[in-house]
């Protein structure tokens, strides 16, 4: 089932309420711009207590809804982009060309939720432990963004850039197949210095 469909399912008041906000999370499965916990946490803080208040719920699913139609026109321009790119001869896009087939930030509240996710993430990272230099690194940046609300000054964006370079570079093949919990903990890590730049 689509995200329309899902979407309907969370308006509609003759389905059991526990229904509606299972439906509001399958929405959030298709489209999760900061990652799934993230988003449902963002869509809470923003629309209210969903779980138990069905005006919060409905809010939560226009919130999401607005957000998701704002990428679709980015996806629809980016594919115009390309086939008129294909039309001139040049068939892959260029190294630095950002492809928006997969979000990376909240379309119409980039700045407030990359600071939402990056409360959330450092929850969630000291919650795992924070092991290694990398760990201590990125969580110390975390929390100079939350208590600057998103400013950085050189000494953090040299820290955040420092640690972008040792995370890809810890991430190149065969890091998967050598340590796959490792890989997965530095990607964890890497989402959370990019969201940190977007905060600011």
């Amino acid at each position: 089932m689509g995200f329309t469909n899902f979407a309907r399912k969370v308006r509609d008041p003759s389905l059991p309420y526990g229904h509606r906000v299972v439906s509001l999370r399958s929405c959030v499965q298709l489209y999760r711009p900061i990652g799934f916990e993230a988003t449902v946490s963002c869509l809470a803080h923003k629309a209210g207590p969903f779980r138990e208040d069905e005006d919060a719920l409905l809010r939560a699913v226009g919130v999401i809804e607005a957000s998701r139609a704002a990428w679709q026109v980015e996806l629809r321009a980016y594919a115009a982009a390309r086939t008129e790119a294909k039309r001139r001869g040049s068939r892959t896009p260029g190294p630095r060309e950002r492809s928006p087939n997969r979000p990376e930030y909240w379309y119409g509240a980039r700045r407030e939720a990359a600071l939402h996710a990056v409360g959330h993430w450092r929850v969630r990272l000291r919650s795992a432990g924070l092991t290694g230099e990398l760990s201590r690194t990125v969580d110390l940046c975390a929390t100079a963004c939350l208590e600057s609300g998103g400013v950085q000054g050189e000494r953090e964006r040299s820290r955040l850039a420092a640690c972008t370079d040792a995370l890809v570079r810890n991430m190149e093949p065969p890091a998967y197949r050598e340590d796959a919990a490792t890989y997965f903990r530095h990607r964890d890590l890497l989402r959370v210095v990019r969201l940190i730049g977007m905060a600011a």
